[in-house]
């Protein structure tokens, strides 16, 4: 069975970039695939996304606030943080 695909109505513009943006641009889609509009489109989302939520200096901000309020006897939390959280939650010993 095939599943029809809605599209998203395209409106066509036209920008202009440096060299060094165009350079960067072309750069990106090679090594991580999809087209230039792709990844503008991507950026122009993250960007709206940015200015009408929390700022992203803010979003940094806040999650570095947490860094280093826990305390633990244990000296090995860093390197085995995976098997105490699989501990904690599915009751597996490291």
């Amino acid at each position: 069975m095939r599943v029809k695909k809605e599209r998203t109505r395209m409106i066509r513009t036209q920008i202009q970039l440096t060299d060094e943006q165009a350079e960067g641009l072309k750069a990106l889609s090679k090594a991580k695939g999809g087209s230039m509009a792709a990844w503008i489109r991507k950026a122009v989302n993250d960007l709206i996304r940015e200015e009408n939520g929390i700022p992203w200096e803010e979003r940094k901000k806040r999650a570095l606030s947490v860094v280093g309020i826990g305390r633990s006897d244990l000296g090995d939390v860093a390197e085995n943080h995976d098997a105490y959280l699989a501990e904690a939650f599915l009751g597996r010993k490291p």
